[in-house]
């Protein structure tokens, strides 16, 4: 089983993954009690969210609407930092301090009691090949290892080996983010494989004193995907097939997604297998086989339309947003609504990481890293 995707239409032979993740975000179910002169009594919850959306930094705060019992409403809300306190656990909650929009405080502060939220952050990432810049700027090809130097080299076609140290020098600087380690510090293993027990199942960070983030990275069609996540994640990436290629791989299928297929009129059956076979490959990534598991044991067609169900316990979405046909899995659910960002050129030139470092971590939608087990 191979590290990553290369560029592809499906075909019987992976050249796929690499599946893994980044720090999580939590939503707070919090009863929160607005104070005036006299304390005010608030009769519904507010929920309290330490995502970090549309680029507000987490020091920030969030703004939390606040309705008083008396059905007049706390203007503009209350301002509510999101850093907890150390050693507070979140299912304990955590005491922050409120201020009014009028700028009295609450006294005291306010008990905001954490529910626990199981639903996985995926950070996913667009990745192209830059155009040439002036002032002699290069990629930051010193940060990547010799195999992934040789293995870019081995491309036949320049413009195939200059997305592939594009996506690989982007892979190692969202992980080394995440880490806090410089890109070129990131080490990359073997899992075992869950098929025969060896050691050459999917790619992971080498394990370390802090959890590793999973990831996942594909590239196809002139662009690449990465997926970062708190647990095993996959991600893929396919242009639409040719017709040959179609005829080849509907016989490959699961007889539920083969009958589907069969049904459709000729000319829109290259596209519905681009998309299937994104389902497909994301799903066998996130799980480690990569396609020697066979790509008839699994269903990842349309439900609904026929007896047939998608495994249990993986969920399976198309990213219809991609500029090619593209999909993820993550084992439960994911945390909506998923977001592909396009990574900044500039954060890909050789030269000091840390602002592009420092944008990665300000962009990410987690917070932390959460120990995983699969």
């Amino acid at each position: 089983m191979t590290n990553h995707s290369e560029d592809k239409a499906p075909t019987v032979r992976s050249t796929r993954h690499t599946t893994e993740a980044t720090r999580q975000p939590a939503e707070r179910d919090a009863p929160v009690p607005a104070e005036q002169d006299a304390p005010v009594s608030v009769e519904r919850d507010a929920r309290v969210s330490v995502e970090r959306a549309d680029g507000i930094p987490a020091e920030r705060g969030v703004r939390v609407p606040v309705e008083r019992a008396d059905g007049i409403p706390v203007e503009r809300g209350v301002r509510v930092p999101v850093e907890r306190a150390d050693g507070i656990p979140a299912e304990r909650g955590v005491r922050v301090p409120v201020g009014r929009a009028d700028g009295i405080p609450a006294e005291g502060g306010v008990r905001v009691s954490a529910v626990q939220d199981d639903r996985i952050p995926v950070d996913l990432w667009l990745v192209r090949p830059p155009v040439p810049a002036g002032g002699g700027r290069r990629l930051a090809v010193a940060e990547l290892d010799g195999r992934e130097r040789s293995r870019a080299a081995g491309f036949l076609r320049p413009r195939d080996g200059l997305l592939y140290t594009a996506a690989h020098i982007a892979l190692r600087r969202l992980l080394a983010a995440v880490l806090g380690v410089p890109p070129q510090d990131v080490a990359y293993v073997r899992e075992l494989c869950p098929g025969c027990g060896a050691p050459h199942g999917r790619p992971a960070v080498r394990p370390g004193p802090a959890p590793a983030p999973h990831f996942s990275l594909s590239h196809s069609g002139g662009c690449a995907l990465v997926a970062v996540a708190p647990a095993p994640v996959g991600v893929d990436i396919q242009r639409r097939p040719t017709e040959r290629a179609t005829e080849m791989c509907v016989g490959l299928l699961h007889p539920g997604e083969r009958a589907e297929l069969e049904a459709l009129p000729r000319d829109r059956r290259g596209a519905a297998l681009g998309q299937l076979w994104a389902r497909k490959e994301a799903y066998l990534k996130g799980i480690g086989t990569g396609l020697e598991r066979p790509a008839h044991a699994d269903y990842l067609g349309t439900p609904g339309h026929g007896p047939w169900h998608r495994p249990p316990h993986w969920t399976v979405l198309d990213l219809s947003r991609a500029p090619a046909h593209a999909a993820v899995a993550v084992p439960g659910a994911p945390a909506l609504p998923l977001r592909i960002r396009p990574l900044p050129a500039e954060w890909l030139h050789e030269g000091d990481a840390a602002p592009a470092l420092a944008g990665i971590a300000h962009l990410t939608r987690a917070v932390r890293v959460k120990e995983t087990t699969t």
